[in-house]
């Protein structure tokens, strides 16, 4: 009886990790079948050759690793791990911001000839390239670990964007396939990005340039062409040249928070209208003033406040967070004029998992706010239907979730 017991324990506990065994058995054989059934045909009408497909992925087996996988038959467990989705706080640690503008200072006296000349063709500030440069790549100093093949069909066979990534993955066979680089090359960091400038591939496609002159626009080894593809990326975006990004303001109590929002624009004099006016207590620049500016709150009145324009807008097409376009501006302003902390500070708040926000918007959905959609992360669309939910319930609007905040909206 006790050696029957035995086994039955030591069966119960072993089953789950047999069974899971068997599962990645059957997910990778499935996984191979997929390059070849599904990425192959794709490949070749994309003007990929077999040998290219086969150098490329041959070899290549699921990184089971990685975060934000969806494992086939299981339920969508995936979890965020950005630092830009992250409460506003971490992201902006003094030592960060200080180092990355301290190095950039630096690189803008060693390229300054380079991004006078980058600017003049673009409309591009040195400082704004700069600063892109030292938080993507730590000005090409970051290790870049993962095999971008493996990476890009991983998650194009099991993640929460498969779509997504399985186009990358056919622009990164397009890339080997027409010479762009090598395959030992294509290294990427964990959710496929490439080079210094950590683009994807489809964007090394459209925007890298040859900013040495050498015939060919080498964002791994060459700092002239990382420049050169980050400017390039920008203005095709429509980088506005001759406008600032943004001001750090003072916002008066009688002017909401949920105004905020790139839908809620108006010309900065009517900003200044409603009481609005720059921590530093200069004016804004005259040209300025008629054109259109949106306020910023990435943590509600748990932070540091901004009007910014367009070009904001498009910082966040390289990385579509709030905070990461801030802390771009931020920066270049540091490099270029010497600029201090921001004078607003930002309140310790606590991380939220993404469902639990999720939720959150679901409920807010429900009663007819627009949140963004659904997703988890706290943008500016979310932000202020949270301050309008406080203000329709005769709260003051903070416009950020907490946890008890979250559990007064869903119950």
């Amino acid at each position: 009886m006790k050696c029957s017991a035995c086994v039955i324990v030591f069966l119960t506990l072993c089953l789950p990790s047999v069974m899971q065994a068997q599962d990645r058995v059957s997910i990778e054989a499935n996984f191979q079948a997929w390059l070849e059934d599904n990425v192959w045909p794709r490949a070749s009408s994309a003007g990929v050759n077999r040998t290219t497909f086969e150098a490329a992925l041959s070899n290549v087996d699921l990184n089971w690793d990685l975060p934000n996988l969806v494992i086939p038959g299981r339920p969508d467990e995936s979890r965020q791990s950005q630092a830009e989705f992250r409460a506003p706080a971490s992201y902006f640690a003094p030592g960060g911001v200080s180092g990355t503008a301290s190095i950039g200072r630096q690189m803008a006296s060693r390229h300054a000839t380079t991004l006078a000349q980058i600017e003049q063709q673009t409309g591009v500030p040195g400082q704004i390239i700069l600063s892109i440069w030292g938080r993507e790549s730590s000005f090409g100093r970051a290790a870049i670990p993962h095999d971008a093949f493996e990476i890009l069909s991983t998650k194009g066979f099991m993640s929460n964007r498969t779509a997504y990534f399985a186009d990358e993955l056919i622009a990164a066979l397009r890339m080997l396939e027409e010479g762009f680089a090598t395959r030992d090359q294509m290294r990427s960091s964990w959710a496929g990005a490439l080079g210094q400038p950590q683009f994807m591939p489809s964007s090394y496609l459209a925007y890298a340039t040859d900013g040495d002159g050498d015939g060919r626009a080498d964002i791994w080894r060459s700092e002239r062409d990382t420049l050169a593809s980050i400017a390039s990326y920008l203005q095709q975006y429509g980088w506005n040249a001759g406008r600032d990004w943004g001001f750090e303001v003072a916002v008066p109590a009688t002017v909401s928070c949920s105004l905020e929002g790139p839908d809620n624009g108006r010309p900065i004099r009517q900003w200044l209208s409603m009481g609005i006016t720059r921590v530093s207590g200069r004016p804004f620049p005259s040209p300025e003033v008629d054109e259109v500016g949106y306020l910023l709150m990435p943590a509600g009145l748990h932070g540091p406040a901004f009007i910014v324009t367009s070009n904001f807008y498009v910082l966040k097409e390289y990385n579509e967070s709030d905070v990461y376009a801030l802390f771009v501006g931020h920066v270049g302003d540091r490099i270029k004029f010497g600029v201090g902390d921001f004078a607003g500070g930002w309140d310790r708040l606590s991380d939220l998992s993404r469902v639990r926000i999720t939720d959150m918007q679901r409920k807010l959905e429900e009663r007819g706010f627009d949140v963004g959609g659904a997703d988890g992360l706290i943008g500016n669309k979310t932000r202020r239907s949270i301050g309008q939910w406080q203000e329709q319930n005769g709260e003051r609007a903070t416009c950020y979730p907490s946890q008890e905040l979250i559990s007064d909206i869903i119950r």
